[in-house]
Order: structure tokens, then C-alpha cells, then sequence
């Protein structure tokens, strides 16, 4: 692969984020098209911005490039901007509604997008054997500082469930994990694949007003996620062998001062 061109890289980039910000979305397209044609595996995440602005196609997921990137960068302050600026507290509501429900022990359980450890410390106390996979090294470095997880692997979610064959797990979470897929069936199935019978299932996930989806399963909203509608995520769910148990209304975290509202799914394998 031929190296990138780092400087007009930077210069593409810029000028495309300078003219999304003024609102003129037509010429930062074509800036955001010229960052893809130099970066094709996507570093600054152009591909979400350009679905965000409702240009370009819906992409199936955000580049594994971008993820690394983007939590890489953050990892030194994530728990900081987080949990104390933006107001994520998911990994704490997940563990009330898994004690309202009656789950307080699991044998074994895999936090996929694990970052540096907020839901692994939200249920260290409840599982024999835990295991954390994220794609980025950073984050996954600071987890293992932590001393939560039995096992530690930098992966992409869906490739790590694709390719493993140790013992399946009774608790499977994926907090904050949606935002960055669009397309679930991959996700989900490989779920379905690591799971044991009557293994739970717990994720978190966004979502925006109905009429703004138009129709569509998800799409990327204005701070460059992705929203799912319930329905699909229910649909998913359901083909890929899970019982929904509840889907509770949440807010996920604050963005710019607004709340950024989702659900709370959790599920058990038939």
C-alpha cells in the first residue's frame, strides 16, 4: 500500500471540517471525498461525517481505522470526559437492572469494546472469569493498569467472535458498542456463536426520533454515531436467537448540552 500523504492529508481534512462547520456541506463533501481518495481505510472517520451531513451513502459500520484512532487519542482522559463531562453512566444502570432482574453471578463474561474498563468494573464482582476486547491498544493498556479483566484482547468485536474457540460465555455486554456499527447481523451472530443457552445479552444502543430514519434501519446522527430504530434492533435480535427481555429507555450520555437518548437492551439466548 503506498504511503499516505500525510500533509495534504492534513490540509484536506481541515479545510473539509472548515467547511462543515460554516455549513457548506457540498464543498466539505468534496473535501471529505479528496481525505478518502489519500486515506482509503479512513483514519478521521470522513465516511461517518459524510453520513452525518446526509451526503454520501450510509456506511455499513465506522472504519476500524477511525475507532482505533479516535480512542486511542482519548484514552488518557476517557474516563474523565466520559463519565464526569458527557454523563455516561450505562455501565452502572446495566448493573442495577441486572440486580432488579435477578443476575448477580456469571461464570464467565465478555465485555466486547471494553475501553478501559467502566462496565469490567461495574460487574467485576459478578463474574467468576472476565474478558475484555477492544480495538484500541491504549484503552485495553489502561484496563489491564486496572487489574479487572482475566484476559485481555486488542480486537475488532465481530473478528474476535468470528475466530474464537474458547469456552462460550453465559454474559456477553456491549456498552457504547452500537454507535460505532451500522449493520447488526454481523454483531449479533457472532453473539449467538459464543454464547451458551439462556446466556444474557446486554448492549446499550442510540437512537433519534422515528420520522428522522425515514424509513431506514439506522443511520449516522449529527455527532458522527450511528442511531438504530428499536424495531431493527428487535428484528436482529430475534433472528440471531435472542429473546428480548426489556429494551429500557435511557440517556445515553450529553452532547453539547443535550441528552442523547437509547435504550438499554437485554437479552437471553433461546
Amino acid at each position: 500500500m503506498a504511503a499516505i500523504d500525510e500533509k495534504a492529508l492534513a490540509e484536506a481534512y481541515n479545510r473539509a471540517l472548515k467547511l462543515e462547520k460554516k455549513g457548506e456541506f457540498g464543498k466539505a463533501a468534496k473535501a471529505y471525498a479528496e481525505v478518502l481518495r489519500l486515506d482509503p481505510e479512513d483514519h478521521g472517520g470522513a465516511a461517518v461525517r459524510l453520513a452525518s451531513m446526509g451526503l454520501g451513502e450510509t456506511p455499513l459500520r465506522a472504519s476500524e481505522a477511525y475507532v482505533t484512532t479516535l480512542f486511542d487519542q482519548h484514552a488518557d482522559v476517557f474516563d474523565k470526559v466520559l463519565v464526569e463531562d458527557l454523563g455516561y453512566h450505562v455501565p452502572l444502570i446495566l448493573r442495577q437492572r441486572l440486580i432488579e432482574l435477578g443476575h448477580t453471578h456469571f461464570d464467565r463474561l465478555l465485555d466486547l469494546g471494553c475501553g478501559t474498563g467502566l462496565t469490567g468494573g461495574a460487574l467485576e464482582d459478578m463474574a467468576d472469569d472476565a474478558t475484555g476486547i477492544d480495538l484500541a491498544e491504549k484503552m485495553v493498556e489502561i484496563a489491564h493498569e486496572k487489574g479487572l479483566y482475566d484476559t485481555l484482547f486488542v480486537a475488532d468485536a465481530v473478528d474476535y467472535l468470528d475466530d474464537n474457540e474458547d469456552d462460550p460465555y453465559d454474559m456477553i455486554a456491549a456498552t457504547d458498542v452500537l454507535p460505532y456499527l451500522g449493520q447488526l447481523e454481523p454483531l449479533f451472530a457472532g453473539v449467538a456463536r459464543n454464547a451458551v443457552k439462556g446466556a444474557l445479552f446486554a448492549f446499550s444502543s442510540e437512537t433519534l426520533p422515528e420520522q428522522m430514519f425515514a424509513g431506514a434501519d439506522y443511520m449516522v446522527g449529527a455527532f458522527q454515531r450511528f442511531a438504530h430504530t428499536p424495531a431493527y434492533v428487535r428484528r436482529e435480535l430475534d433472528a440471531a436467537g435472542f429473546d428480548c427481555l426489556e429494551a429500557g429507555d435511557i440517556t445515553v450520555r450529553h452532547e453539547q448540552g443535550l441528552p442523547i437518548y437509547g435504550h438499554l437492551f437485554i437479552a437471553r439466548k433461546r
